[in-house]
């Protein structure tokens, strides 16, 4: 998911009831729902690099522990810095939840925890067990960023602040923990989506099994989500020698699908293909991706041979992505002596 639900979905989850665990607990849980993103920071080293590590150790189980322990080191040198500006006798009569680092870091845990599983429902994946298990699991319920889930969690939170400017107006008291219900309320609907996304997209993969495009043998079949509509999905039908992409509308049954746009031969391989698939890049994309295509641009005059790198879970042929510039696009460059000359992704050259 992107940063921002991620964030949303920690303070709810403090709002549900776990800041009356520990203080600091909000913003615990916020931080520690968006830590394991910090992995971003391996862009510094070029996009192959980056494309290597997202979501490595610090979306994995085994990262939890260690990115809880930073979260609370983080508040904890904060709470001093603050506390020596403070009275001790004005600290000590603060009121609200205790202060329990222990619990707090239990929070943290929860929060990151929740990081791994949003990321799962996408359909890019995550490596829970790395390094132990290096497999990719990805629920693919979700598109990366969903206005309906974003909707419940901003909800969540603005609404009880509405409400309390509403009740100060007509002189009710103020309440010091506000919005449980709200938080657990969003918290509910999200499940209930990803319950009814879930049992779409079993039906889209049904549908496009059923569908009779392809009348060779049916090697495996998957379906992606679209945003907002729960009934529309992206299916991917592979063969021994073609994928077939289609629409499919789970309300109405229809499975659409352009024989020349949405039919990709699997390409022969070349010596260029090769190299490029033993390349640092081709290592990690192949490792990741799915349905990958790998094709030989052919050779250029200078003797240079571009060969692509696709994952035809993400050719949505939408007005953005058309189907000749996709997302997770990766380049690599042979040249005549099938030596790679050049990495590349989302437009950044390895260095």
């Amino acid at each position: 998911m992107e940063p921002v639900t991620h964030f949303m979905t920690g303070a709810v989850l403090s709002r549900a009831g776990f800041n009356r665990k520990a203080a600091y607990a909000t913003l615990a849980m916020t931080l520690a729902a968006e830590a394991p993103d910090l992995d971003v920071l391996w862009s510094i080293k070029g996009p192959v690099a980056a494309f290597e590590h997202h979501r490595g150790w610090t979306h994995a189980l085994i990262g939890i522990p260690v990115e809880a322990a930073v979260v609370v080191g983080v508040i904890w040198l904060g709470h001093r810095i603050f506390a020596r500006r403070r009275s001790p006798d004005r600290v000590s009569r603060q009121p609200g939840a205790p202060l329990r680092w222990d619990r707090l870091y239990w929070l943290s845990a929860i929060a990151l925890l929740s990081h791994i599983l949003l990321d799962w429902t996408n359909n890019y994946g995550v490596r829970p067990f790395f390094p132990f298990n290096p497999r990719w699991y990805s629920g693919s319920i979700v598109f990366i960023f969903e206005p309906v889930m974003f909707l419940m969690l901003l909800g969540a939170l603005v609404a009880p602040a509405l409400f309390g400017l509403i009740g100060s107006e007509v002189g009710a008291r103020r309440q010091r923990y506000r919005g449980q219900g709200w938080a657990v309320t969003a918290l509910l609907g999200i499940v209930a989506l990803w319950s009814l996304r879930f049992v779409e997209r079993q039906k889209a993969m049904d549908l496009m099994q059923q569908s009779g495009l392809q009348q060779a043998q049916v090697l495996r079949v998957t379906a992606d989500p679209f945003p907002v509509n729960p009934f529309r999905w992206q299916a991917v039908m592979e063969t021994p020698l073609l994928y077939q992409v289609a629409r499919v509308d789970t309300l109405s049954g229809d499975v659409s699908s352009n024989p020349q746009a949405d039919i990709f031969y699997k390409p022969p391989s070349t010596l260029a293909s090769l190299a490029a698939k033993r390349s640092w890049l081709g290592h990690v994309y192949l490792d990741w991706a799915q349905f990958p295509v790998v094709n030989d641009l052919g050779m250029t005059a200078e003797g240079l041979t571009t060969v692509t790198f696709r994952d035809l879970r993400f050719v949505y042929g939408t007005p953005v992505f058309g189907r000749d510039s996709t997302p997770l696009e990766g380049f690599v460059i042979v040249d005549d002596d099938r030596r790679v000359a050049e990495m590349r992704m989302d437009g950044h050259t390895q260095h």
